[in-house]
This record gives structure tokens, C-alpha cells and sequence, in this order.
């Protein structure tokens, strides 16, 4: 967003036109009226009211913007405020005392204030968006530079007003500061329109040319008055009058909506060379101490002001300067600590990139390897299931049962593996992990009855529901089931529970192992099998991305507990489908 150009209402035409005839009312007295009290008079009520009507124009766009601009435009409003209070007191003196401003006057002081703000609205620079860090060090950096125009207005102009009266001296120092003043307040508005763009470079063309007028005509004014030609209200005003007149229609054509949006190396170079000009400021303060002290013309009085003033503005600057540098390595001690923690989680991420494209070669090197695995396993458990229907003496029986056992517990493990290694999330909807486990203890039926163990169930009937896939949770339960079972036939058990319960809010489904004669009292070995660790390594990843934790527990007693928890389903409506796990166990105990 940008400063933009209104088409002027109705209000703002008959405000522009009155504001012309003024002007040119203001031309006809110059050229048709003689020098004479009238002409001074008209000429002093028509500079304040074009300043007061220029005033006026740019308080309506402060009030019509917010933040930043809104800031700009109030210090320039300040700038045209103490212009016209200086032109006020001007009237005053000439129309109502009808008296000279005095030559050594304090309102001096005003004129060259006027200016400060102008240069402040431009050190904001509203055109250009700025972080809060940059914000305070160009804030600081101006201040010092503000610091330092005060500076020399005291150490030139002020010594010939108070320390040593000499009007002389006075006028032309004063002349001299502010012409300085006003150049560079032009250098200012002259780079501020070069580096813009849009409707934010016709705003500074437009202050750029009224300045220009303004330091015209104010030194042909002053060229005049050393001659002893000039009068208020003759020719010479001619061009202030414009600059004045020009405020006004500058404030009725302009609005502010915001910043434009500049490349950073033009914002970097300008706060470069605010942060120079600032020490420059800074480091001139010992050229000036030293023109005081060798200037012999001068008397001693206007000397020992000097040197004293030299001393205090480097006691105020130096104080501003340390500020300043302490803001500067606190930013740079920011700026480090940021840098090494970027740096730091870019090794992390890259060191997460290599191991997650590790974990996909293995992925995909596991997936390949069960698929094959999958052929002899199936000759192997058809062969196993053929060997048990033939006629085994009582001897053999278990060992071929155990053999059967063994190969659905591997073939499990390969299915486990392949699920893990699968990488597209399955859907979840609403199920009933009491289905869920009865389901999983019938497809593991012909497995325990092999083995001659019982399976018992103790299932909450109030259990609420859970969000999951039932292809994978019921997977899950087959593992586990699997690994119970290979530990009672290690340890001679024959008792296997499974369990369902609410803790909080999480459904719980448990596959307890007790202890039993062989293992009472005994030492517990905590130690997995790998096929084991494998397995439950692969319901553990299934289980993540149900938001859910699989726990195994080993007690001194022997007792083993294995249990899957999964968040409760917050479910909106009634309606919500629910999973279709296939009913395959009716709620009674195995016997």
C-alpha cells in the first residue's frame, strides 16, 4: 500500500480555490500596493493563514492514519505548527504593536525548531516496513543527530544573543545555521524521492519542490534585507507565499494507507548511513572544541561558553553512544545464539533426513524380504497341519503341535514386519476392543487348543469405544497373543487371560500370564527373544499412529502382562460409523 491521489470532493475545491485567490491577492498587493501599513498588515494575516490552512490539511490525514504514518504525519504537522506560531508572533508584533520584531529575539529559536520535526518524519521513513530492532537504533541515531543540531545552534548563534549581545554577529550566524538547516533538510527530501516509488515519490517531489521554494525565497529575502530593499508584503515574499500556499494543496491531494514494500539493501544502506552521519556528529564535537579555542577573534567569555557547551553535548552524546552500542551487542549476542541454534537443527534435521532414508532402504528391504518368506512359510504350516492329522504316536503328537505352533508364530512375525514396513496410514473409525479381542482369540484358536492351553476372558461390558484400524489393531492382538503363547509352552503354563478395562481415559485390552508352579519363586529372566522384540517393535509402530502404547511387564513372581492402550474415541454424533470387526467369539470362557 502506498500514498494515493483523491479525486477532490466538493469541500476540498471550494478549500483549494479559496486558497488560490488568497495567493493571488496576495501577488496583487505586491505589485500594486505601495509600502505602507496596510500592505504589511494583509501580507502577515495572508502567510498565517496559508500556514494555518496548510496546518490544517495535514491534521486530518493524521487523524486518518494509524501507527507509523500516522507518526509521520503528526512530527510534520508539529514542524508546520511551530511555523505558524512563529509567523503568529511575527503578526503579532508588526499588526498589533505595529513594532519591528526585535533583533536579538528568543522566538529565533522557533523558526529553527520548525524544521526538526520535518527531518524526524523523514528519518522515520514510513515507506518502508522496519523491524522493531532497526526501529530503535535509527530512533537513537536520530536523537543524536537532533542532539547535535541543538548543539550548534547554541555554540553559534546563542553566544551573540545572551553571553556577548552583537545583533551583527547574531543575524549572520543565525542566517548561516539555518541555511544549513534547510540544505539539509533538502538532501534529506531529495534522497527520500530518489529511493522511492509510486505515489510515495509524487508526496516527497511534492515536499522536495515546496522546500525548494521556501529556501528560495527566504534567501532572497534575506539578500534583500542586507540591501535595506526589503518590506513586508513586497515582491521578495512572492515565493514563500507559494511554498506556504503549496502546503495546502499538498494536504488535500495526498492519503496514507501504509507502507510500500522495499528491498532490504536499500533499508540496510540507509540505516548505514544514518548510523555514519551519527558518529560523524559525534566525532565533530572535537573539531568544534578546537575552532573555540583558536578562534582568537572571539572574546573570552563567548570561548569558556563554547568549550563548556562542547564539554556537556560530549557528556550527553558519549552516554547516547554507549546506549547505542550496548543495543548493538545485544542484538549481535541474539543474532550468534540464533545462528548456532539454526545451525544446530540443521545438523538435526539432516541427521533425521539420513536416518529416515535409512529406515526406508530397511523398509523396503524388510517388505521384500517377508514377502518371500511368506511361500515356505505356508508349505511349512500346511505340511505342519498334515503331519497332525495322521496317526502320531503320543510322543510325537506335541512335537508336531509345537512345530505348527512355531510356524504361525513366524508366520505372524512376517506379517507384522510387513505392516511395518508399509508407509501409507490406514483409516480409522469407531470400534469395540472387546470384539476386537474376542475376535483375535478365535483366529488364534487353532494355535491354543495345539498346545492344550486354556484361554479365559474378562471382559467391561461398559467399555466405550476407540478410533483405530481393526485390520491392524487385530493384528496387533495376534502377536501378542502369540508371544503369550510361546512362553506358557517355554514354561509349562496352561492359563492364558485375556482382559479389557477402562483406566481414565484410555480402554486398556491386557493378555496376562500368570504364574505357575515351575516359575514361582524362581529369578524371572527379563530378557526378549529377538523374534520377540521384533515382533512387539512392529505393534509398537502400528500402535503410534493410533495415538496408542503397547506395555510389556515382567513381575519377580513370573507373572507376564501385555498390554495395548488406545485413547477413547470422542465421537460426535450417534451416527459415526463404526468399524465392522467380524464377530468370530462369543463372549464365554475356553475351556
Amino acid at each position: 500500500m502506498a500514498c494515493e491521489e483523491l479525486c477532490l470532493n466538493k469541500g476540498s475545491r471550494v478549500w483549494l480555490g479559496a486558497t488560490a485567490v488568497i495567493v493571488a491577492a496576495q501577488i496583487a498587493a505586491a505589485v500594486f500596493m505601495r509600502r505602507s501599513f496596510g500592505l504589511t498588515a494583509f501580507s502577515d494575516v495572508v502567510q498565517c493563514l496559508l500556514l494555518l490552512s496548510g496546518t490544517a490539511t495535514f491534521v486530518r490525514l493524521m487523524v486518518r492514519s494509524e501507527g507509523r504514518i500516522r507518526l509521520f504525519w503528526s512530527l510534520i504537522t508539529l514542524g508546520l505548527t511551530f511555523w505558524s506560531v512563529y509567523q503568529l508572533f511575527w503578526t503579532y508584533y508588526e499588526v498589533i504593536l505595529r513594532q519591528d520584531v526585535p533583533d536579538l529575539c528568543l522566538w529565533d529559536v522557533v523558526l529553527f525548531l520548525h524544521v526538526a520535526p520535518l527531518m524526524a518524519a523523514l528519518a522515520l521513513r514510513p515507506q518502508v516496513p522496519r523491524d522493531e530492532y532497526s526501529g530503535r537504533v535509527g530512533r537513537l541515531d536520530f536523537a543524536l543527530l537532533l542532539v547535535w543540531w541543538f548543539y550548534l545552534y547554541v555554540l553559534i548563534v546563542m553566544p551573540w544573543q545572551y553571553v556577548v549581545p552583537d545583533i551583527p554577529n547574531y543575524n549572520s550566524n543565525l542566517n548561516n545555521v539555518y541555511m544549513a538547516e534547510k540544505l539539509a533538510f533538502l538532501l534529506g527530501l531529495l534522497a527520500c524521492w530518489l529511493t522511492t516509488k509510486g505515489q510515495w515519490r509524487k508526496l516527497y517531489a511534492s515536499l522536495f519542490a515546496m522546500s525548494l521554494c521556501y529556501s528560495a525565497g527566504s534567501t532572497l529575502a534575506n539578500w534583500a534585507i542586507a540591501r535595506k530593499t526589503y518590506y513586508s508584503g513586497s515582491l521578495y515574499d512572492i515565493l514563500l507565499v507559494l511554498a506556504m500556499a503549496s502546503l495546502t494543496w499538498i494536504g488535500l491531494r495526498t492519503r496514507v494507507e501504509g507502507p510500500e514494500h522495499h528491498t532490504a539493501e536499500t533499508s540496510t544502506v540507509y540505516g548505514v548511513w544514518v548510523a555514519r552521519c551519527s558518529m560523524i556528529a559525534v566525532f565533530s564535537l572535537a573539531l568544534f572544541a578546537a575552532w573555540a579555542i583558536s578562534d582568537s577573534e572571539i572574546p573570552a567569555k563567548i570561548k569558556v561558553f563554547r568549550l563548556a557547551l562542547t564539554l556537556l553535548a560530549a557528556f550527553c552524546m558519549g552516554v547516547m553512544v554507549i546506549a547505542r552500542q550496548q543495543m548493538l551487542d545485544r542484538e549481535l549476542v541474539r543474532l550468534l545464539n540464533h545462528s548456532r541454534e539454526a545451525f544446530d537443527n540443521l545438523q538435526r534435521l539432516q541427521a533425521q533426513i539420513l536416518q529416515s532414508e535409512k529406515l526406508a532402504s530397511i523398509g523396503q528391504l524388510v517388505g521384500g524380504a517377508a514377502h518371500e518368506l511368506n511361500n515356505p512359510i505356508t508349505a511349512m504350516l500346511g505340511y505342519s497341519d498334515l503331519l497332525l492329522s495322521t496317526a502320531l504316536t503320543p510322543q510325537q503328537q506335541p512335537v508336531a503341535a509345537k512345530i505348527g505352533q512355531c510356524v504361525r508364530r513366524t508366520r505372524s512375525l512376517v506379517a507384522s514386519l510387513i505392516s511395518f514396513a508399509r508407509q501409507t496410514p490406514a483409516a480409522k473409525t469407531p470400534l469395540d476392543m472387546n470384539t476386537l479381542g474376542r475376535t483375535a482369540v478365535k483366529l488364534a484358536q487353532a494355535q491354543w487348543q495345539a498346545v492344550g492351553i486354556e484361554v479365559r476372558t474378562e471382559l467391561d461390558k461398559d467399555l466405550p469405544k476407540v478410533i483405530g484400524d481393526s485390520n491392524q489393531l487385530l493384528q496387533v492382538c495376534l502377536q501378542l497373543i502369540g508371544n503369550c503363547l510361546y512362553v506358557l509352552g517355554e514354561r509349562g503354563g496352561k492359563v492364558l487371560y485375556v482382559r479389557t478395562e477402562r483406566d481414565r481415559n484410555a480402554c486398556v485390552l491386557r493378555f496376562v500370564i500368570e504364574p505357575s508352579v515351575q516359575t514361582s519363586g524362581e529369578q524371572v529372566s527379563s530378557q526378549t527373544s529377538p523374534e520377540e522384540s521384533l515382533g512387539l517393535a512392529a505393534c509398537q509402530g502400528i500402535l503410534q499412529e493410533h495415538r496408542g502404547e503397547i506395555r510389556r511387564e515382567r513381575h519377580a513372581d513370573g507373572s507376564l502382562i501385555l498390554s495395548v492402550e488406545l485413547p477413547v474415541a470422542r465421537i460426535a454424533s450417534a451416527t459415526s460409523k463404526e468399524a465392522t470387526v467380524p464377530v468370530l467369539w462369543q463372549s464365554r470362557p475356553y475351556a
